[in-house]
């Protein structure tokens, strides 16, 4: 049985630790409640905004080739994608010291909602390596 899930809900399971839904699902209420409070604008656009912004279209796997290991660019699976934006912005938040994660991840949605911050800047390193990478794309389908 395939479930559907929404953007919220998977970014909320994400966020969990040691099976704590209910601390998750009150930081997701606290966020959306700070940036709220900063934007004045609907918190749920800004949050899917920052996930398509950070969402990668091409990554590097690692692929042997006659014993010799390349990073080979290949397009990345959608389910994969929103799981690289969402910790790659969770990381992002935990990563800043001294003070609250839910002021940390409102931050963080804004910033990658406007296309700066840690998120969007770990999106980027990974399509420079994908550019560097590129001739060895030919090993891809191997």
């Amino acid at each position: 049985m395939n479930k559907v899930y929404n953007l919220q809900d998977k970014f909320t399971n994400y966020i969990m630790f040691d099976g704590k839904k209910s601390i998750a699902i009150d930081l997701m209420e606290k966020t959306f409640e700070e940036i709220k409070k900063k934007w004045q604008k609907d918190p749920k656009a800004i949050f899917t905004k920052a996930l398509e912004n950070v969402m990668p279209k091409i990554e590097v796997r690692p692929k042997r080739v006659w014993g010799s290991i390349f990073q080979v660019p290949q397009e990345v699976k959608p389910h994969r994608q929103l799981f690289l934006a969402s910790k790659w912005i969770i990381k992002a938040a935990r990563n800043k010291k001294w003070g609250s994660f839910v002021k940390f991840l409102s931050n963080e949605l804004i910033d990658a909602a406007n296309e700066t911050g840690d998120s969007v800047k770990k999106k980027l390193d990974v399509y420079k390596m994908a550019e560097a990478n590129k001739a060895f794309a030919r090993f891809a389908n191997r």
